[in-house]
């Protein structure tokens, strides 16, 4: 910290190590080195560059290499994390999405800029744009046959329990209508390639049907995300009146807990391994040509150890089919095995790793049920 007397040093150490000040304010990631000197937060790098944005709310500088005078740092002193985060983040609904440093830019910038500078947070039932059980707008949507992005007027109802879209804006019947309880929706930004990117996955005939979309403006995107977590939230409180908050609230929107390129083979293992997009939703493995289909060529249910299934580093001896990478995975079901490669030992470990994490947890009564489809199916 060049620059800065011992004294204030001293001072500023003492407070950055509080327990409170260990965690990024904003995202929670570990060990932040930056702090705002008009919020008194400690922030980690990358918040930091979205409060550079904003800077008639928050002045950011480095805990290691800038001077910090003794106001400033009897300032941060008298307020830190949890002084803070107690005024702005202090009427969150329980259904907000609280982003954490995995997630995306779009999300992580809407997040400090609905708390410290629109403060949607401070005030107990303030009216906010994704909290009245209806949302309605134009959302670019990619087509499912050609590809191309178009205007869609989209219509989201608390009261019908349901999200639906038109291709005319003065269409009286809509193009879909989804249950709001079918749906998740997950920020894609790389994969549609735009910052603001969403995509929004429904069951229909207990088959994944993807809906990618975006806005130009960011807080509209988010705004929409957090509006469909809204309506599904109650929803789910009336379907299951018993339940908890926190219990409804983990059922809510959710990421995959994997994606990427990986290699299968058919069914009899002696096909040539094809090159596929997998997406690993909870249970579901679903594999596509391209990243952006519409749907799914096939699924995969991965169900519990306890029920017979688990995950394999490697290929089994004598596989056939031709591949090439060299990094195999079996996948092992009361009914069959699965093999798959993948580019490199990392891919490999994290797939396993995703795959692990389901395989040992315990199936809910649902999950036996979509079981039972997905046999019934094959």
């Amino acid at each position: 910290m060049a620059g800065g007397n011992e004294r204030s040093m001293k001072a500023l150490k003492e407070v950055w190590k509080r327990a409170e000040n260990s965690l990024c304010a904003d995202c929670g990631k570990p060990d932040p080195d930056w702090a705002s000197s008009t919020l008194g937060v400690f922030i980690c790098l990358s918040c930091s560059g979205i409060h550079r944005n904003i800077p008639s709310i928050s002045k950011v500088k480095s805990l290691k290499m800038d001077y910090w005078d003794d106001a400033q740092v009897q300032f941060l002193a008298k307020h830190g994390n949890a002084v803070t985060k107690a005024i702005y983040e202090a009427h969150i609904p329980i259904y907000y999405y609280q982003p954490t440093y995995n997630d995306c830019q779009v999300l992580r910038e809407q997040w400090i800029r609905a708390k410290y500078e629109r403060k949607e947070f401070t005030e107990p039932g303030k009216q906010l744009p994704y909290s009245d059980g209806v949302k309605e707008g134009i959302l670019w949507k990619r087509g499912r046959d050609n590809g191309q992005f178009l205007p869609r007027k989209f219509l989201l109802s608390e009261r019908e329990g349901c999200l639906k879209y038109f291709t005319k804006q003065d269409a009286k019947e809509p193009k879909i209508n989804v249950k709001i309880d079918v749906i998740n929706a997950t920020f894609q930004p790389e994969k549609i390639g735009n910052p603001n990117g969403l995509q929004i996955t429904y069951l229909k005939d207990n088959k994944t049907r993807n809906i990618f979309v975006y806005h130009e403006s960011g807080k509209e995107a988010v705004d929409w995300f957090n509006a469909i977590r809204s309506v599904q939230f109650h929803y789910l409180k009336v379907a299951f009146p018993i339940a908890s908050d926190n219990e409804i609230k983990n059922r809510l929107t959710r990421n995959f807990l994997k994606e990427g390129y990986m290699e299968k083979t058919g069914p009899k293992q002696r096909e040539a391994f094809k090159k596929r997009w997998f997406t690993l939703d909870h249970r579901r493995l679903m594999y596509f040509k391209d990243p952006l289909d519409a749907f799914a060529k096939g699924e995969v249910f991965v169900g519990s150890g306890e029920n017979g299934y688990s995950v394999q580093k490697g290929l089994p001896s004598g596989t056939q089919g031709n591949f090439s990478w060299h990094y195999g995975i079996t996948i092992v079901t009361p009914d069959r095995e699965y093999l798959f490669t993948c580019e490199t030992e990392s891919d490999q470990l994290e797939w396993i790793r995703a795959f692990t994490s389901v395989i040992n947890q315990a199936m809910t009564p649902q999950e036996y049920a979509i079981e039972a489809y997905f046999k019934f199916k094959s």
